[in-house]
């Protein structure tokens, strides 16, 4: 069988485009083979924020560290990640705690053409043991985390990270300007309906994930990232309410 005959099969995201019963958006099978498809289409600027996270990973991972995709999902980050590491002497490590997104990504992982090895765990990401890091990636991770439990994960990344290390941070983000949440929100559903979306699609997506994803401002996130620990931090990229930063250790 070639690769491409072994690749896991690729859906449209259709899970929302019947009218259903309410309940909490889950990581589940369902969800895992539609999931390319998914976020490509429901979030603004991830297929620039992919290729740039081989960008940072080149530029700040360090010989003889470790290297953590935290909340892996299908490893389009950790990917990225592999393509950036030009230190054999490093190692790479995708963690993610649904069963059925670790499946898939271990077909992706072994389908890329890169020699270095990467670790998959299917585990919290809170219970990861993480130590001598270079880069670490939350890539619109930390969302699914209750707020509550936040800043004890980023205290731990700021402690594993060696001087010179970086995280880098996706979110989607709120504002405390209600007229400029408005207007962000109505960009992003504009954004879901000319990829495709239907309202009923949006609406009931929303209702999904409201109670399970849990914006924050981007002054919160600073203010968390600085006080766990990291020197500073930066945004490079934003598109409507999706942001991703560079929070960096000093060297």
């Amino acid at each position: 069988m070639s690769k491409a005959d072994s690749s896991p099969e690729q859906l449209t995201d259709r899970l929302f485009a019947t009218e259903r019963q309410p309940e909490d958006f889950r990581f589940d099978a369902a969800v895992a083979r539609v999931f390319p498809d998914m976020i490509r289409r429901s979030v603004p600027g991830y297929t620039t924020i992919i290729p740039m996270i081989e960008v940072i990973t080149e530029q700040y991972a360090q010989a003889g560290s470790n290297c953590y995709d935290l909340g892996c999902s299908l490893g389009a980050s950790t990917l990225a990640m592999r393509h950036g590491i030009s230190f054999d002497s490093c190692s790479l490590t995708g963690v993610d705690n649904s069963a059925a997104m670790i499946e898939r990504c271990e077909h992706y992982i072994a389908l890329d053409d890169h020699s270095l090895p990467v670790r998959l765990r299917c585990e919290n990401i809170q219970e990861t043991e993480l130590e001598n890091a270079s880069v670490t990636t939350l890539n619109f991770t930390l969302q699914f985390i209750p707020p509550e439990q936040r800043s004890s994960l980023l205290s731990k990344i700021a402690e594993a990270t060696r001087p010179g290390g970086v995280l880098i941070l996706s979110e989607k983000i709120r504002f405390d300007s209600e007229d400029e949440q408005d207007i962000q929100t109505c960009l992003h559903h504009e954004f879901k309906r000319a990829n495709g979306y239907s309202d009923l699609e949006i609406s009931q997506k929303r209702s999904a994930i409201e109670q399970v994803l849990i914006p924050e401002t981007l002054d919160a996130h600073k203010q968390r990232l600085e006080d766990a620990g990291f020197d500073r931090v930066l945004v490079w990229y934003q598109c409507f309410n999706f942001v991703s930063m560079l929070a960096i250790k000093a060297a």
